[in-house]
């Protein structure tokens, strides 16, 4: 210990020296003021800066370009320790790096690192991770001659044989949205500079839908279809209240189209059959101010998370899809005064809620029409958050979980009726004998663990061999 604390001394005094060691320099760059006044909400301010915000006024670039030679000219002399550092720091990044795999329509998907490789290859096996890598995309050779390359919303073709992806140059996320045939590696753009990134395929793949921005203030205000065979984009959805903004997705199900209209205080949702796509687009509840909601898709109903009748915490309620209106809303989890409901996932048999009490997070599972239960985390204080689960008829929970004691681990936990079993599991040569968490599991016998399996957050696989069986304890409900 007292070797690091001289050794952070030392630090110090080495920057501080850097620093004092500088004489003031009277060739600091000075912007200069121009009056403009401004009057929002009934004030009147003067911003002098406000000629700043053109980012193509050649001034404004000259301006930063002598900026960072007065940066250069007052750092000179600690370019060496600059080096050391980033040296530190880089040394401490895991460089063949991999997110956690999961699993759509046969295939396990991935994004993964190479080396000294500053992007991406985004990436899928079939069938099982011990197939051959197809590579879907390298963003390292896709951003070739540019300065900034930046990926979004890979949207997966319904013949998984193409993707739609975003591409941003310039690092004000606008983005340009291009095609990918996976089979002849045919690359075509679709629209260009004015999108979020993100678009969803119709459940034909004929046509796919996407969110537009203002290119002035950067607001997502229309939704716009694009026809794969003729190349033809159409307006259809157009966002005119500027405190709003709009997005596009397809449910979970798979069945809806949805458009999404969100403010501070309020949100409109519409769907359309995705059978269906150059059909009309049908709202669930027109907006009013102070209602907040989003919705869900299962068999016949949408299911709502909404504050609606003052729940200030949130409630679940439903409402049958030929019939969504608010009157027809009826409650599934009523409010709670003491839990704050923040999200939920919706499977084929199970319906998952995420929902904070006492400060902390808890997962609640319930099978449709069964009992309900509670993921038990046992440590006194932790983060968990329900992670990806992009697969309706998936019978696995994939979490997150991670606290002042246990590294932030991704968990894969079997759905199963709560037959009042769980064991505490150990990572005994990965993690000192730490406690990852005491997760719902299914026991057949003592030795039969119910569990897919467990990632870390440097993806080190640990098999059941790995985890020593402590107890097995009923769950109280």
């Amino acid at each position: 210990m007292q070797q690091k604390v001289i050794l952070g001394l030392s630090f110090v005094a080495l920057m501080t020296q850097c620093t004092m060691n500088e004489t003031p320099n009277t060739g600091e760059p000075i912007a200069k003021e121009v009056a403009h006044e401004m009057t929002i909400h009934g004030d009147t301010r003067n911003d002098e800066y406000y000629w700043m915000r053109d980012r193509e006024n050649p001034e404004v670039i000259d301006y930063l370009n002598s900026e960072n030679a007065y940066r250069e000219q007052i750092m000179k002399g600690t370019e060496k320790l600059q080096e050391r550092l980033y040296e530190e720091i880089v040394g401490r990044i895991k460089k063949d790096d991999s997110s956690v795999p999961y699993l759509l329509d046969g295939y396990y998907y991935y994004t993964r690192y190479e080396g000294e490789k500053e992007y991406p290859l985004y990436c899928r096996k079939e069938g099982s991770l011990e197939a051959e890598e197809e590579v879907m995309l390298d963003v390292n050779e896709l951003a070739t001659g540019h300065s900034y390359y930046q990926i979004a919303g890979l949207s997966i073709h319904p013949n998984n044989q193409k993707i739609a992806f975003g591409v941003d140059t310039v690092s004000r996320r606008i983005y340009t949205i291009y095609t990918k045939d996976l089979v002849t590696g045919a690359i075509d753009i679709v629209t260009e500079n004015e999108c979020t990134g993100g678009s969803t395929w119709s459940a034909d793949g004929n046509y796919l839908f996407y969110t537009v921005k203002d290119l002035e203030t950067l607001r997502s205000n229309k939704i716009k279809r694009w026809d794969a065979q003729s190349g033809g984009h159409e307006l259809i959805f157009e966002e005119d209240d500027e405190t709003f903004t709009c997005f596009v997705y397809k449910s979970k199900s798979r069945k809806y189209l949805m458009i999404g209209s969100s403010s501070t205080m309020a949100d409109e949702h519409r769907f359309l059959a995705a059978d269906n796509p150059t059909g009309a687009f049908q709202v669930i509840q027109p907006r009013e101010r102070g209602l907040e909601y989003s919705t869900s898709h299962f068999g016949d109903h949408f299911y709502i998370r909404t504050n609606a009748n003052e729940a200030t915490n949130f409630k679940l309620m439903k409402a049958p899809v030929d019939a969504p209106s608010k009157e027809n809303w009826t409650d599934v989890l009523p409010h709670d005064e003491n839990v704050l409901f923040t999200d939920m996932e919706l499977f084929e048999d199970y319906l998952v809620t995420e929902e904070r009490s006492n400060g902390l997070v808890r997962i609640r599972i319930q099978p449709w029409g069964g009992e309900a239960y509670y993921l038990p985390f046992e440590e006194e204080t932790y983060t968990a958050y329900v992670g990806n689960n992009p697969s309706f008829d998936q019978k696995h929970l994939r979490y997150g979980y991670t606290s002042l004691t246990t590294p932030g681990s991704v968990i894969f936990i079997r759905l199963c009726r709560p037959r009042q079993e769980h064991s505490r599991l150990y990572f005994g040569q990965h993690c000192c004998h730490q406690q990852i968490f005491s997760g719902q599991l299914e026991l057949n016998s003592v030795h039969q663990l119910d569990i897919l399996h467990v990632l870390l957050g440097d993806n080190r696989h640990v098999d059941i061999q790995n985890i020593e069986i402590l107890s097995a304890n009923k769950i109280e409900q």
